[in-house]
């Protein structure tokens, strides 16, 4: 499960997790929330004294606007993933992600789950985390990885 799309020092991380096994991904890609979620990053981004970022925390598409954005990254994070030859498929999920992980983990027999996120502290420190919250639910271990950002 990403947020963001894939950075090529992500994708040498997540190809290169095991070694030389072949491995193959299904990528759910999580759209940006909606306003409710606008606190929550501000106080991320003030965390992390990005102080420009959380001022423009409402300039960035969220809810239905995200959707084009979520389908574009998960595009180009496929390809990235591809690339490095690994097989991949995905698809953008939007209400209630976590059942969505789950089915997905099912039909795949998935051996585990990587959910690859920026900080949150606010969410984490409540364990509100999709990381936290994916281990109750998908019965595989689950790894929590801090995406590479600028």
């Amino acid at each position: 499960m990403i947020e963001k799309p894939l950075s090529p020092e992500d994708v040498e991380f997540v190809t290169t997790l095991h070694g030389d096994e072949t491995i193959s991904f299904v990528v759910l890609m999580q759209p940006r929330g909606d306003q409710a979620d606008v606190l929550l990053r501000a106080i991320d981004d003030v965390a992390f004294g990005e102080l420009k970022e959380a001022s423009q925390e409402g300039d960035v598409p969220e809810g239905a606007d995200a959707r084009r954005p979520a389908e574009l990254a998960l595009e180009h994070s496929l390809a990235a993933l591809r690339a490095q030859g690994s097989q991949a498929t995905g698809r953008v999920v939007e209400e209630h992600p976590l059942d969505g992980l789950k089915a997905v983990v099912d039909e795949a027999g998935a051996d585990e789950v990587i959910v690859l996120t920026e900080p949150h502290y606010v969410e984490e420190f409540f364990h509100r985390d999709w990381a936290s919250r994916a281990r109750h639910k998908v019965g595989v271990p689950v790894l929590k990885l801090f995406a590479h950002s600028e």
